[in-house]
């Protein structure tokens, strides 16, 4: 049986969902693919209720700029592709950016699957935690994000890869900062 929470965040508000004890989504209201049949409810389990809570307080510290790694416990639920990317999208660090080519490219698929990589990838079902909004398209652009681009460039903005007025704007806190501030 899952388990929901909803928290506040300076992105809007964020529902988890946890089962067995594992944190298995964090959807961004609104999102693209948020689950259609869930609620907030009371932890199923003593698990789950540590979990949603390890979560939440991850989360809090993440959009604070006091955490870069997140350590509550996962678990995927999709088809074997679409974990093989989602795995691959835990290894771009804080702060590091990817492309649709070269997430597929570090898996040895061919060019040609770039478009089912950046389908997998925005069917992440653990916005924020398993870093979706750190792949970027070919040319850097701030592609699709399922939780919507602003979104995406709030969070990028966040780790300081987008710097609000160019290479001599504010640094990485305050541009964070910022960058959250225009959500």
């Amino acid at each position: 049986m899952n388990s929901y929470q909803i928290i506040d965040s300076p992105l809007g508000n964020i529902l988890l969902r946890a089962q067995d004890g594992l944190l298995t989504g964090v959807f961004f209201a609104g999102q693209k693919y948020y689950p259609s049949q869930a609620s907030a409810t009371g932890p199923a389990s003593d698990a789950d209720a540590r979990v949603l809570a390890q979560a939440a307080d991850e989360l809090d510290a993440y959009f604070d700029g006091r955490l870069h790694t997140f350590t509550v416990p996962i678990r995927f639920a999709g088809s074997a592709f679409q974990q093989r990317i989602w795995q691959a999208l835990c290894d771009i660090e804080f702060g590091e950016t990817s492309t649709y080519g070269q997430l597929g490219a570090g898996l040895g698929l061919p060019p040609s699957h770039s478009r089912a990589v950046g389908g997998a990838v925005g069917r992440n079902p653990l916005s924020v935690i398993v870093p979706c909004h750190r792949v970027l398209g070919a040319s850097g652009a701030l592609t699709g994000y399922a939780g919507g681009v602003d979104r995406k460039r709030a969070l990028l903005g966040l780790e300081g890869v987008l710097q609000p007025g160019g290479a001599g704007g504010p640094g990485r806190a305050q541009a964070g900062q910022a960058a959250l501030a225009l959500y």
